[in-house]
């Protein structure tokens, strides 16, 4: 019966673990993802000429008004 209680207590540690490290994520692309979509945008331009405009588009607008965009 001990044993069984060790095992779960286990599993709810590393459960807890995960979901801290996951919060943690999601806080950190929330926080940078205007940058992160700002460098991306910009790697995208340097290797596509073509759509450099496009590029240029995303990088004025911030992730609040790129998620309203969205349809």
């Amino acid at each position: 019966m001990k044993q069984n209680r060790k095992s779960g207590q286990g599993m709810v540690e590393y459960i807890i673990i995960v979901a801290v490290i996951a919060l943690a994520a999601i806080a950190v692309f929330g926080i940078f993802g205007d940058t992160i979509r700002a460098k991306m945008a910009g790697g995208v331009k340097q290797l596509d000429t073509d759509k450099g405009a496009e590029a240029d588009a995303t990088l004025s607008t911030t992730s609040q008004q790129y998620l309203k965009d969205l349809k």
